[in-house]
C-alpha cells in the first residue's frame, strides 16, 4: 500500500486518517462492550438467584489486593493519560517516559492478580473437582488466614447453609464467574502491555508529536476501556456484601 511519510495512500489528509482510525477504534470498543456485557448480565442474574452464596464468596477475596490493584490501574490511566498529552505536545522523551511508567503499571496489576489467584488455588477455590468453600475452615493454616478470619469464615458459611445447601455448588458459579471475568480482563491487559511495547520502541525513535500521534490516542483509549472494566469488576466482585466486621 502505498505511504508518503505517515500518511496512508487512501487518505487525502493526517486528520482525516486520525479520524478514520478513531472511529475504528470506538467501534471496536463498543463490540467490546458487548463482550464484557454478556459476562456482566450472567453475573447478574446469578448474583439475583444466588446472593448468599455470591455474598461469601465476594467475602473471600482479598479486599487489600483489590483496593490496591484499583489503585494501580487509576495510576495507568493517568500516565496513558499523561503520554497522550505528550504526543499532541511534541514532548518525544516524555512519551516514551509515561508509556514506560503505564507499562511497569500494567505489569503490577498483572502480577498481584497473580498472587490472588495463587490464594484461590490454596484455598481450593479453583471451579472442579477439588473446589470446597469449606476447606480452609476444615484446614486452618497461615496460608488461609488468621484465626479470627477463619472463625469469621466458619460462621458465614454456617449461616448460609442454611439459606441455600447447595451452597458449595452456587458459591463455585461465583468463583467460576470471578474467574471468567477477571481472567478475561486480565488477558485485554496482556494484550495491552504489547501494544505499549509496540508504541515504547516507535516513541523512542521519535516518531510522535504534534502532527502524528495516532496510535498513542487510540491505544489509549483502548487502555482507559480496560481500566473502566476493572473500576466496574471491583465492586461487583469484592464489595457487594462485604463483611467489614
Amino acid at each position: 500500500m502505498h505511504r508518503t511519510g505517515e500518511l496512508y495512500g487512501q487518505f487525502q489528509t493526517l486528520d482525516q486518517q486520525k479520524e478514520t482510525a478513531t472511529l475504528g477504534m470506538w467501534v471496536f470498543l463498543v463490540t467490546e462492550i458487548l463482550f464484557f456485557g454478556g459476562l456482566f448480565l450472567a453475573y447478574t442474574i446469578n448474583r439475583h438467584a444466588f446472593s448468599t452464596a455470591f455474598g461469601i464468596g465476594g467475602n473471600m477475596l482479598d479486599l487489600t489486593l483489590g483496593a490496591a490493584n484499583t489503585v494501580v490501574l487509576i495510576l495507568s490511566s493517568l500516565t496513558m493519560a499523561m503520554a497522550v498529552w505528550s504526543a499532541t505536545t511534541s514532548k518525544k522523551s516524555l512519551v516514551t517516559i509515561f508509556l514506560i511508567l503505564t507499562l511497569a503499571l500494567g505489569g503490577v496489576f498483572l502480577g498481584v492478580k497473580v498472587v490472588e489467584y495463587k490464594q484461590k488455588f490454596d484455598h481450593h477455590l479453583i471451579p472442579g473437582h477439588n473446589f470446597d468453600i469449606s476447606y480452609c475452615v476444615k484446614n486452618p493454616s497461615p496460608v488461609c488466614g488468621t484465626p479470627a478470619e477463619l472463625a469469621t469464615e466458619e460462621k458465614e458459611i454456617e449461616e448460609g447453609l442454611k439459606v441455600d445447601p447447595d451452597l458449595n455448588a452456587h458459591a463455585q458459579l461465583y468463583f467460576s464467574l470471578y474467574f471468567g471475568m477477571t481472567g478475561l480482563h486480565a488477558l485485554h491487559m496482556v494484550i495491552g502491555a504489547g501494544l505499549l511495547l509496540w508504541l515504547i520502541v516507535q516513541s523512542a525513535k521519535g516518531r510522535f508529536d504534534a502532527n502524528y500521534n495516532t496510535p498513542v490516542e487510540n491505544i489509549g483509549l483502548y487502555w482507559h476501556f480496560v481500566d473502566i472494566v476493572w473500576i466496574y469488576l471491583f465492586p461487583l466482585l469484592y464489595l457487594i456484601n462485604r463483611h467489614l466486621g
